[in-house]
């Protein structure tokens, strides 16, 4: 791996991505060498120049040599094959990452006064430019609000010892760039880096046990303590410093608009390994988290607050908060600053204690702890008073205030935790204490608005429905432990710990009722006798299936003309969370039809929500793969129609892009700044926005139709084909992806083999892995076609709307995407292992055929001679990558065949399975997105 070519362009910048790549890329090719000697180096290379032959021009007889070439490899080269190909994507990655950062210096060193595009500064002064005031901005600045939310969803291969390796070899490539460097450091650098490389080629990047829940919170955190903690703050004071510029008249203090939270620990939607004590301990760590980074701040602190009182004058205040600690609370991790003239050391003393004290439960109740975050903000702002009273302001901006903002930002809780379960859970509990209490025999049985009668009366009833002399069944018991362990949560960790219940599959109101009774059962919803509501947890339906996108606005519409229900709603500030799920909806009715519907759910569901004075704040589960939502952080904020996002956006992070947008501080910052941007310019769009457009309502009725049409041509064949579940299962790798542990969670919501039971995660995973992307594009060019129909003003009317319809241009930009990214080539190979040839034949044919079709009509809509002629960077870096995936894909379908065949004769072959494993990581690293 000696010749690396990248990405196009002569600019000094790409050139020395080339230069990074190239340099990796060598010490790649010396470490192969050391640990396989020159034999694997070389067949390394011939398997890559031969990829890369094939590539560049199909020959027929190359091919075959090529396919022999891998299936000749001795099962020890060939493990040693798969790694380096694998290895050398966890470097390119690393490259991108750090070149992505060195592009951001770059633009700001050479750029002078001008603004980069996507910046916060871009987007503060467009909205000035366009004539908002202060107080229009400040209004802006108080309703706009985005929540990113991590998921443990098993996408994410990396191992927490690989990420550690990565972040050392990301930091050492960086010190590349260093002029200063002498020709020995550079040489010491390059040493070091080779070890590193070493170091990674010897570690086990699978592992070797499914990742408890409890690790995999541990792995959440791991970026929360290398970047979120730190960058987070940077953002919101980079915004302030933007609004000061452009509105200098008048002091800023951002309201808490970006912020994150998690589902891990809390998601037991087909968990049974999330229990409420899992659920309590996350608690527990999140908020160990959250002390630990305070005792670091404070004690880098401690080093700059040296100010003695033989020179300034600090406040009464800060020496009577001194005098009032020394009588509450008892130093015992913490010693007492010596020097009496140094009364912040002296401060910052007791504080470190009282933050030990926040870990400690025998502290509880007591004044020697600081019983919530607030009191923790109160004693960061009587030092900062202090230091502003003596005009050590510098100081006081620089480190007070920043961890003002950290603690404003993760108080004792770090993240908000989610809490997520399957409807059907909730029924099945209810069912079975209504029998318990003789309301009703058998509650499931009942008609939808008998339900809704029945949980209507029930939230307007003081009395429990739980008795501690009875006994239930396990599961619902531990249904009951949820709520209970969520109200001590929010005594001990602060309202803000947990706020919104999820529910899967939420098909009608009693689905959102049910929550809202149990809630009840434990006092996180109740009804004051002068008939007050008070609720401090929120049912969060999660719309999932076209079905329940169709269904969603009847079902709010019942609820919120519901008195208790609509209370309720009040208490939670006139905001109601509404979850969209993008992998089920698109598993359901493929990529066109869910996008569009989701689109047209939003839009009813907020009117919906206009009509009884509810904002609302959609909730959006993207993954990572473009067949589930899948796009730019940013992009996905602009491409909300404008009126739907008042109330705020939500939106998952999960599989590998929480590793790749926030494992190092540049990126994650960048990312963060891109998307606070967008947020403002969302909020300009929303302003301006003209609900009567004719123009648009035109597009939306052409759209619906290519919607209708896309439905069907993708039912046809997922749901109406018989063979064509058969098709799937035996031509990708589904079954061998879920035997790699990288979560915690089951494939399958059942032990079943239906296709509805079937998680939309490994869907789409599989379909990447084999280099089909069908969840991203399948139906898509003959739903087009289907209107275009050879007519040029039709065809001129699709133009249009690319050129227009923020929605529409995305969906056929996401489709430029999957289709570079897709390889019919290499999909046959795997379409090989479909034991029978006439099911095969005809499924691919139909696949091949509409990917065709599909690439014909994208390229007629953009007008571009090429997918992506108008990204060349993106198009290039996608094409010099596939000559490297080749390999892997080309070993997976030999090993996944070999391996099967052992199964059929019931022998297992470990090490064939290992190979299998390591081929879909290397994949995974290689195509990037792919969850």
């Amino acid at each position: 791996m000696t010749e690396i070519a990248v990405t196009a362009g002569k600019s000094n910048s790409n050139n020395l991505l080339r230069r990074d790549i190239r340099f990796l890329g060598n010490i790649l090719g010396e470490v192969l060498v050391h640990q396989g000697g020159n034999e694997l180096l070389d067949i390394v290379e011939k398997i890559r120049e031969t990829s890369k032959s094939l590539r560049a021009v199909f020959i027929p007889d190359l091919h075959e040599e090529f396919k022999q070439l891998i299936s000749s490899l001795e099962p020890e080269i060939r493990h040693q094959v798969i790694r380096a190909f694998a290895i050398y994507f966890q470097l390119v990655n690393i490259a991108e990452q750090n070149h992505r950062i060195r592009r951001k210096r770059d633009y700001e060193r050479s750029a002078g006064e001008a603004v980069q595009r996507g910046s916060i500064e871009a987007s503060v002064k467009e909205l000035k430019e366009h004539g908002f005031t202060y107080y229009e901005a400040q209004e802006i600045m108080e309703g706009m609000s985005l929540e990113l939310v991590m998921t443990a969803h098993p996408t994410e291969a990396k191992r927490r010892a690989i990420l550690d390796i990565h972040k050392r070899i990301a930091d050492d490539v960086m010190q590349l760039d260093n002029p200063t460097l002498t020709f020995r450091e550079r040489e010491q650098l390059r040493e070091k880096l080779l070890n590193e490389v070493i170091t990674l080629w010897q570690t086990d990047e699978l592992r070797d046990r499914k990742p408890t829940v409890l690790d995999e919170v541990r792995n959440g955190m791991y970026y929360f303590h290398e970047t979120l903690f730190h960058v987070l703050p940077d953002v919101y004071q980079e915004l302030e410093r933007c609004l000061s510029k452009y509105y200098p008249e008048h002091h800023w203090h951002v309201p808490k608009y970006l912020r994150f939270g998690s589902w891990i620990g809390g998601d037991r939607d087909g968990n049974p390994s999330v229990t409420a004590e899992v659920t309590w301990q996350t608690l527990k760590m999140q908020r160990k988290m959250a002390v630990r980074e305070y005792q670091l701040a404070l004690a880098g602190m401690f080093k700059h607050l040296s100010f003695s009182t033989s020179i300034v004058d600090v406040t009464d205040e800060l020496m009577a908060s001194i005098q009032k600690d020394r009588l509450q609370v008892t130093l015992q991790k913490t010693p007492e600053w010596h020097n009496e003239k140094e009364p912040y050391r002296i401060k910052l003393s007791y504080m470190t204690e009282k933050l030990h004290n926040v870990l400690d439960e025998s502290k509880d109740g007591t004044s020697e702890r600081y019983e919530n975050a607030r009191e923790l903000i109160a004693d960061l702002k009587i030092i900062d008073r202090s230091l502003r009273h003596h005009y050590a302001d510098y100081v006081a901006q620089t480190h007070l205030s920043q961890m003002i903002r950290q603690v404003e930002l993760f108080g004792f809780h770090t993240a908000t935790l989610d809490i997520r379960q399957h409807s059907q859970e909730h029924e099945k509990a209810m069912t079975e204490i209504l029998a318990k209490m003789n309301i009703t025999s058998n509650y499931a049985e009942l008609k939808e608005e008998e339900k809704l009668v029945l949980l209507e009366q029930l939230l307007n009833d003081p009395r429990p429905l739980t008795s501690p002399y009875q006994e239930y069944s396990e599961s619902t018991t531990e249904c009951l432990d949820v709520y209970r362990t969520i109200f001590k949560a929010q005594k001990e960790f602060g309202t803000q710990c947990i706020t919104s219940y999820l529910i899967s599959m939420t098909e009608a109101g009693s689905d959102i009722l049910e929550v809202m009774v149990f809630a009840k059962e434990v006092g996180l919803f109740y009804k004051d006798p002068d008939g007050t509501v008070v609720c401090t947890l929120q049912s969060v339906p999660l719309f999932e299936t076209i079905d329940d996108l169709h269904a969603a606005p009847a079902i709010m519409n019942r609820l919120f003309e519901m008195p208790i229900y609509r209370q309720s709603v009040a208490a939670m500030n006139d905001l109601q969370e509404i979850m969209l799920g993008y992998s089920d909806s698109n598993k359901d009715g493929g990529v066109v039809t869910a996008n569009w519907e989701l689109r047209v759910a939003m839009k009813q569901i907020t009117a919906t929500g206009k009509k009884y004075g509810v904002k609302l704040k959609y909730f959006h589960g993207r993954g990572g793969a473009l067949g589930r939502g899948g796009m730019p952080l940013n992009r996905s904020i602009l491409v909300q129609p404008p009126e739907t996002i008042g109330g705020g956006i939500k939106i998952t992070e999960q599989g590998e892009v929480i590793s790749s947008r926030y494992s190092l501080k540049g990126i994650a910052y960048r990312s963060l700044e891109q998307a606070t941007s967008a947020l403002i310019k969302a909020a300009i769009n929303a302003k301006l926005y003209d609900e009567n457009n004719q123009q648009e309502e035109e597009w939306d009725e052409i759209i619906a139709g290519i919607s209708e049409t896309s439905l069907t041509k993708y039912q046809d064949l997922v749901f109406r084909d018989p063979d064509f579940l058969k098709f799937f299962k035996e031509s990708t790798p589904l079954g061998e992806v879920g035997e790699l542990n990288i979560g915690s969670r089951p494939s399958k919501r059942k032990n079943s083999d239906r296709f509805e039971d079937l998680r939309a995660i490994p869907w789409v995973f599989a379909w990447t892995q084999s280099r089909y992307l069908f969840p991203a594009w399948y139906a898509a060019g003959t739903s087009l076609y289907n209107f275009y129909q050879d007519d040029e003003k039709k065809l001129q009317v699709l133009q249009d709307m690319y050129h227009n319809s923020t929605f529409f241009r995305s969906l056929i930009d996401t489709l430029q995407l999957a289709i570079i990214k897709a390889d019919l080539v290499i999909a046959k190979e795997y379409s090989g292992m479909c034991s029978d040839q006439e099911v095969k034949d005809r499924v691919f044919g139909k696949i091949e055929q509409e990917f065709n079709l599909t690439k014909e009509m994208v390229l007629k809509i953009t007008g571009l001679p090429e997918i992506l002629d108008d990204a060349p960077a993106l198009q290039e870096s996608i094409r010099q990558r596939n000559p490297y995936v080749d390999p892997l894909s080309y070993l997976q379908v030999q090993l996944l065949t070999e391996l099967r065949a052992a199964r059929e004769q019931n022998r297992d072959d470990a090490l064939l399975l290992r190979e299998v494993l390591l081929t879909i990581n290397g994949i995974a690293a290689g195509l990037r997105n792919t969850g």
